[in-house]
C-alpha cells in the first residue's frame, strides 16, 4: 500500500470513488454525479505544501483518497484550521485505507502549520464517526436535519481534533 500526493492522472479514480459516495447517499451532500472537469480546479487549489490531496494505491489501483481543505478561505483568523475529507473505493473498504489516510493527514499538520482538523459528516455515517473517534476527534456540533436527500432529512455533525 502506497500513500502519495494526488496528481491529474489520479482524477478519474478520485471522481469514480466520489461518485460512489454520491450514489450511496450517506457520505456527501452532493446528490448528482460529478464529472472529471468538475474536479480539475479543485485539484489545482489543493497543493502538497498547504492543502494536500493524497491517494492510496493498493494492488495497482487507487483505493481511496483524502483531502485537507481551507475553512472559510480568506478569513485569516481561521488559517490554522482545515477540513478533512476522505473516501474509499467500495472494493477496498474495511481494509484500513481510511485509517491510513487519516493518520497521514494528522501527521502532516505540523508541516502544514495547521492546529485544528475537523470533519463535517452525515450523522448516519457511523463508520466515519467511529474512525474519527479512534483518532481522538470529538463531537463539536450537530445541525439537525439540514440535508435532504430524496426526501429524507439527515443531520450534519461536526467532529474536530486539536492537533497542536
Amino acid at each position: 500500500m502506497e500513500v502519495r500526493f494526488a496528481g491529474n492522472k489520479d482524477l478519474p479514480a478520485i471522481v469514480e470513488i466520489y461518485n460512489q459516495a454520491i450514489e450511496e447517499k450517506n457520505a456527501t451532500a452532493d446528490i448528482t454525479p460529478i464529472e472529471l472537469e468538475d474536479r480539475l480546479q479543485w485539484l489545482k487549489d489543493h497543493s502538497p505544501d498547504r492543502y494536500p490531496v493524497w491517494v492510496v494505491e493498493k494492488d495497482g489501483a487507487i483505493a481511496g483518497w483524502c483531502s485537507l481543505s481551507p475553512y472559510r478561505p480568506g478569513r485569516m483568523a481561521l488559517r490554522y484550521a482545515a477540513e478533512i475529507s476522505y473516501y474509499v473505493h467500495r472494493n477496498f473498504r474495511r481494509q484500513g485505507i481510511a485509517s491510513v489516510l487519516t493518520q497521514k493527514a494528522i501527521d502532516a499538520c505540523e508541516r502544514l502549520d495547521l492546529k485544528t482538523l475537523f470533519a463535517i459528516l452525515f450523522e448516519i455515517n457511523t463508520g466515519s464517526t467511529r474512525l474519527l473517534e479512534k483518532f481522538g476527534f470529538e463531537s463539536w456540533g450537530r445541525m439537525p436535519d439540514i440535508a435532504d436527500i430524496d426526501g429524507k432529512e439527515i443531520s450534519h455533525v461536526i467532529y474536530g481534533l486539536r492537533v497542536r
